[in-house]
């Protein structure tokens, strides 16, 4: 029997079967506006090019990939050696050192892998984005976006309003987000947890690049509106020692840890898990866009497969019998496997990625 792939319109021509429709998005999206950029290979590995042996050995040693927490325990390192080794002050000074070039090599990293502003990418190209967003989170759609890409492009999608009332596309988008109460003209506004969460509909599964823990609040920072290049926005927050939310790295169960340790994190989690375990009367479609369905993102695969929704849609780039493909219709069969059989069988159906158009021609 051929294998039958849908264009994005046949999908949600099925979708209408359903009472909800909920979008989630992996690295493809990213590549599919800038391909010279965004790739499947890590940030860790991106910043290791230009790390220290001794740095390298670090993130080894303690058996990790997060930046935040290398940096810490070297800032945490030299303090303790001052008290111990207080005439030994080359060593903090070392320590120091490692810590702030640890930094340069995050903003590095992360500016050779994302454009500088939004204004990099065409208006043309945003709305043909905004019209794909549309599908879930157009004016009375009613669907959630989950995106586990930690980059900008969504954001500033989202946050491009057209100028020409003839190709206004209206979305209802909210992050959970809002002015700092205590400082309204701050350049940042902040998460505010639970009191925010009725109407949020836009979920950072793992984190992102522009959101930024201070400690007693989560600050999304505004420089959008200044012009100010995404490699300087980012080192001015580190060098004030400011860390972005993001889960960028390692096995399935390291990030699954890192999200349950965080309030914010947790609460999109806790968001997707119940979209994908509550069951409704019309039932749920679920569209994945751009995933490579690998095992280190087992905690959000065993969310659709042990769960409830009704059918899922997901995108294929190129010959969908090429070896990628493959790989990936093998890993989403498995997540139909997981589903008990007192509950309905999970529908599956892939769509040709190109035909959503999702940045334009």
């Amino acid at each position: 029997m051929a294998f039958r792939i849908l264009t994005f319109d046949q999908a949600l021509k099925q979708a209408e079967n359903y009472g909800k429709r909920h979008l989630l998005l992996g690295n493809g999206f990213s590549i599919a506006c800038a391909p010279d950029i965004f790739h499947y290979g890590s940030l860790f590995e991106e910043a290791m090019k230009t790390m220290s042996k001794e740095l390298a050995a670090i993130f080894a040693a303690m058996g990790t990939q997060d930046f935040k927490e290398v940096i810490r325990a070297l800032q945490n390192a030299a303090a303790i050696v001052g008290v111990y080794r207080p005439k030994a002050p080359l060593i903090k000074q070392l320590l120091l050192e490692d810590a702030d070039k640890l930094k340069t090599d995050l903003i590095q990293a992360v500016a050779g892998r994302h454009p500088s502003r939004p204004n990099d990418i065409s208006d043309d190209r945003y709305f043909a984005c905004r019209r794909f967003l549309s599908h879930f989170v157009g004016e009375g759609i009613g669907g959630k976006i989950y995106t586990m890409n930690y980059d900008l492009l969504l954001y500033w999608a989202l946050m491009h309003e057209e100028e020409d009332p003839v190709d206004l596309i209206s979305l209802n988008h909210d992050d959970g987000f809002r002015k700092d109460l205590d400082n309204l003209d701050a350049p940042y506004v902040e998460w505010q947890g639970e009191g925010a969460a009725h109407g949020q509909n836009i979920h950072y599964l793992h984190g992102a690049l522009h959101l930024f823990d201070t400690g007693h609040q989560l600050q999304k920072y505004t420089w959008i509106n200044t012009g100010t290049a995404l490699v300087d926005q980012a080192n001015k927050a580190l060098k004030s020692n400011l860390f972005p939310v993001f889960v960028a790295e390692g096995d399935s169960n390291s990030k699954l840890t890192k999200i349950q340790h965080s309030a914010y994190l947790h609460h999109n989690f806790k968001s997707f898990a119940g979209v994908c375990q509550k069951p409704t009367r019309n039932g749920i479609a679920l569209f994945v866009f751009g995933h490579s369905f690998s095992k280190n993102d087992m905690h959000v695969h065993n969310m659709i497969g042990y769960g409830k929704i009704s059918h899922l849609f997901v995108s294929l780039y190129d010959y969908p019998n090429n070896k990628y493909n493959c790989s990936i219709r093998s890993a989403v069969d498995n997540i139909v496997a997981l589903r008990p059989s007192s509950s309905p069988a999970l529908r599956v159906d892939y769509f040709d990625s190109a035909s959503a158009n999702v940045w334009g021609r």
